[in-house]
């Protein structure tokens, strides 16, 4: 059963959530703050954290770096906070989406389902690319593991590598921006080109020896993204 750690300050809300959620077969923890929200991720690991970022201890995108510090768990950001900057910060921290309160449950659902898929996602296309480079690493696909030369492991959340592989799989193809924000993110998503950026942002910080003048992991302007070994 997925367990779903729901972090927000309003009771009204944490309690139509665990009613829908459960409903639904989901298992469900609640927080009311950052902090809580941190000691129930550690005491008892959740699969997925929807979260608030305006709690009254800790602000969202600090609970976000905290959570990013040891775990690649999806985060579903739920917030009032309609500000093209702080969905930036919120996805740049690592946030795998974001959705604007007030939300509909149905599109909150869809949105938790897409996350989902993108974490029991199995490839099925392209199975003889095992072992690309991007830069000084090497990634194994099988395994789902990124390692540097010298011997470094580098994490990558679900949706960084669900991104990472698409175009891995198809070197030197052109993947369009419809195209990657439908494998990716599921069919609900086709105006999110701003989550494109971010993401691809943070696969080169992590990746690309020079993340300014990336030589692998290529913008087609106005376009999408191909993957040039």
């Amino acid at each position: 059963m997925t367990r779903i750690l729901v972090v927000d300050d309003e009771p009204q809300i944490l309690r139509a959530l665990r009613i829908n959620l459960r409903a639904r077969g989901y298992d469900v923890q609640v927080a009311e703050t950052g902090t809580a929200a941190l000691k129930a991720a550690a005491a008892h690991p959740p699969d997925l954290v929807v979260l608030d970022l305006g709690l009254p201890d800790l602000d969202g995108i600090d609970v976000i770096r905290g959570l990013r510090g040891w775990t690649a768990v999806p985060i579903i950001v739920l917030s009032g906070r309609a500000g093209s900057e702080d969905k930036v910060a919120a996805l740049d921290a690592g946030a795998d989406d974001y959705v604007t309160k007030p939300f509909g449950v149905d599109e909150l659902l869809a949105r938790i389902r897409a996350v989902t898929r993108r974490l029991s996602a199995t490839p099925t296309d392209g199975a003889s690319v095992v072992a690309p480079r991007v830069g000084r690493h090497t990634i194994n696909l099988a395994d789902r593991t990124v390692a540097r030369d010298d011997g470094a492991e580098v994490k990558l959340t679900p949706t960084q590598w669900a991104m990472l592989e698409k175009l891995l799989r198809h070197p030197g193809k052109l993947i369009s921006q419809r195209q990657l924000l439908h494998d990716v993110w599921g069919p609900e998503y086709q105006q999110e080109t701003n989550y494109l950026r971010q993401y691809m942002a943070q696969l080169r910080r992590k990746l690309e020896d020079d993340p300014a003048r990336p030589r692998h992991l290529i913008t087609e302007p106005g376009m999408g993204y191909r993957y040039r070994p």
